[in-house]
Formats: C-alpha cells, sequence, structure tokens
C-alpha cells in the first residue's frame, strides 16, 4: 500500500478536511443525535462520491522524451522481489544485443502500510537495495551498461520519477505470475500503459518454479 499523500501539503490539507468533518459530526450530535448521524451519513456519501469520480478520471497521458542519441537504446527497468529473476536479466540482456544499452533498474522500496504512515521506511529501502545490487552485479557481468537505485513504494509513481531524468524507450516490467503478485492485482501494468507514451514490456517470473527446479 503505498502514502497516497505526495507532499506534505496535500497531508496537511487533508488533515484539516478531516478535522472539519469529524468536527461537523460533533456539533450535529450535539445539537441532536438524529443530526449528527445526518451529518455522518452526508459526508460519507460525499467522500464516496468523491473517491469514484477521482478513479473514473483518466489523466491525459504523459509524453516521454528521448535523452539518448539515434544508435543507443535506453531501458528503464521496474522490479522488486522479481529484480533478479532469470526471465528478466535474460529479457535485458536480448534487448541490449546489437545497439549501445543505457538501462536503468529501478527497485520501489516495498513496505508495511502502518510503516509506510510512520515514515518507517529504512528497513524496506535496505532490503530493496540488496536484491537491486545482486541483480546489478548479474547484468553488469554480461556486459551491460546498467546502474539502479531504490525508488517509491508505489510503482507507477517510480516509473513517473525515473522518467523525469531518464528518457526511456522501453519501460520492463517485472512482477510475479498472476495469483501471486501484488502489482497484477493493483493493475500496474496497464496503469503505466495508460499514462506514459513509451511501449511497455510486461515480464512474469516464477521465483517458486525457479526454486523447485533448483
Amino acid at each position: 500500500m503505498q502514502n497516497p499523500f505526495r507532499d506534505e501539503a496535500a497531508a496537511f490539507r487533508a488533515l484539516l478536511v478531516t478535522i472539519g468533518a469529524f468536527a461537523l459530526i460533533a456539533i450535529g450530535s450535539w445539537i441532536n443525535a438524529w443530526i449528527g448521524l445526518a451529518v455522518f451519513i452526508a459526508e460519507t456519501g460525499a467522500a464516496i462520491a468523491f473517491y469514484l469520480h477521482a478513479r473514473g478520471e483518466r489523466l491525459p497521458q504523459t509524453h516521454v522524451e528521448r535523452h539518448g542519441a539515434a544508435d543507443e537504446r535506453h531501458i528503464l527497468v521496474i522490479a522488486n522481489e522479481t529484480v533478479g529473476g532469470e526471465e528478466l536479466l535474460r529479457l535485458v540482456r536480448d534487448r541490449s544485443e546489437g545497439v549501445r544499452e543505457e538501462v536503468l533498474v529501478v527497485c520501489p522500496a516495498l513496505n508495511s502500510p502502518l510503516k509506510t504512515w510512520t515514515s518507517d521506511e529504512d528497513g524496506a529501502r535496505a532490503a530493496a537495495q540488496a536484491r537491486l545490487d545482486v541483480s546489478l552485479g548479474r547484468l553488469t557481468a554480461a556486459g551491460i551498461h546498467v546502474r539502479g537505485e531504490v525508488g517509491d513504494g508505489d510503482p507507477v509513481q517510480a516509473v513517473d520519477d525515473a522518467l523525469r531524468t531518464f528518457g526511456a524507450d522501453e519501460i520492463v516490467i517485472s512482477t510475479h505470475p498472476a495469483g501471486r503478485s501484488n502489482w497484477l492485482e493493483r493493475g500496474v501494468v496497464q496503469a503505466v500503459r495508460e499514462r506514459f507514451d513509451v511501449p511497455v514490456t510486461h515480464v512474469i517470473v516464477d521465483l517458486e518454479k525457479a526454486e523447485r527446479g533448483s
């Protein structure tokens, strides 16, 4: 679960709205219990309507500017637990053949909801960095020009952050298989395809199958 507030101002506005909503309920209940209940129902309905409207809005697709030369291929890879999977590494090697490749691997720092809300992200970032280091070592050993970074816990936001300075020709998203992938359940791959005008490749890494085969 990602933190829904992208900055302190948004969090502060949400706090003020919440305090105001509870204040209205308290005042209504002080006047009459039924008025308090009516205010609560009205506010709940308004919150649901706002949420559904926000979900239904589709932002304009973001154009991504290329930063490399014509003979270069910039590949942005987004992966976390599957970042060291053989399927992903093989795909990156295939994409890098015959071109001057520039690969950026971003590993979102997955975290628990409680630790995200309390801004306790050190453990999540350290674990993501450890997985990332292993992947970068294997890609570098294969002769691929690659660098990496730990990104936002929300994979879509991590893509957005990376594309601000890395003009990708292709985005590669690595997930667990369907049924075991939180990213697939959340529609991350489709969300990235809809948001950015860059080809998106989805690669499935089955770590459990790989472990059974070893």
